[in-house]
């Protein structure tokens, strides 16, 4: 009988190694570039784009600047004051804008600016009855054309991600993240998984931030969270942002802010030694 439960518990041992070798990626860090924006990150071809808290600024492949937009509010209807983390797609940015203050959003727009001009060309008809108290992030499955928005906040409508369909603009439905963690800071699709940054450690005792990859069940609209990476490697622990794959390259950009102390979403005064928040790209090669 003993040996049989021996056999078992390996089966079940290789088994679950197997899983996590077919479903989990390897990343290795390649490179670290200082940037202008604290929010997201995202890449298409040879170019990158990262978004401030209130700027949008275009880079080309060594990191110089291309064309930045320190203005990006103007054009909209109603009061906003906050980007979050954005993504890419036939060179035209998917932006989550809000009002933000106090780590409360309102005012949230789904928001498309052309990749070049860094200027604003339309926005999606935001559904104001899904439950989405707030827009940390977006993501694009160019697979399935669908848009996907995440929430910040602390509660029930952070356990969603928000849908739109990429061609219409029209709300399609929320997906229930099973086992959601909590402080969503950005979202992005890569090779049929979405993949979540959550800001769930601890600066102050220098304890890593997260990320999680959620194998979706498109039938079902939810899917199961996983925890993917913790980030150990980053200079400074502080405050971890928007994620980005970059498919010509396979490679894995993180945007990652250290020395300043962040309470309810906000900067607060820097860490000792810190006289300013530095904004940092990690490249992993990922395999």
């Amino acid at each position: 009988m003993k040996r049989i439960i021996y056999i078992i518990l390996f089966l079940l041992f290789l088994l679950t190694a197997c899983n996590g070798k077919k479903e989990t990626y390897r990343y290795t860090i390649n490179s670290i570039y200082e940037v202008n924006g604290r929010q997201g990150i995202c890449v298409e071809g040879d170019y990158y784009w990262v978004s401030g808290s209130k700027s949008l600024t275009k880079y080309n492949k060594n990191w110089e600047i291309v064309k930045e937009n320190n203005d990006p509010f103007k054009g909209y209807d109603i009061e906003v004051n906050h980007i979050g983390d954005i993504d890419i797609y036939n060179n035209e940015l998917y932006v989550g804008v809000e009002y933000f203050l106090d780590g409360v959003g309102s005012n949230i727009q789904v928001a498309v600016y052309d990749g070049d001009t860094l200027e604003l060309k339309r926005v999606f008809p935001f559904k104001s009855d899904t439950g989405q108290l707030e827009c940390s992030g977006v993501a694009v499955d160019y697979d399935l054309k669908i848009v996907y928005l995440s929430s910040w906040i602390d509660d029930e409508s952070s356990n969603y991600l928000y849908m739109y369909n990429l061609d219409s603009g029209d709300y399609i439905g929320k997906l229930l993240m099973n086992n959601s963690p909590k402080w969503i800071q950005g979202v992005a699709y890569y090779n049929g998984d979405l993949f979540i940054t959550c800001d769930d450690g601890d600066a102050d005792n220098e304890e890593a931030d997260n990320m999680y990859r959620i194998k979706v069940d498109r039938d079902a609209f939810s899917g199961i969270v996983i925890k993917e990476k913790s980030f150990i490697e980053v200079i400074k622990q502080g405050e971890i942002e928007g994620l980005s794959f970059d498919k010509t390259n396979n490679q894995f950009l993180l945007l990652y802010n250290r020395g300043a102390r962040i309470v309810l979403g906000m900067p607060v005064g820097f860490y000792d030694g810190y006289e300013s928040e530095i904004h940092e790209v990690f490249v992993f090669d990922l395999k």
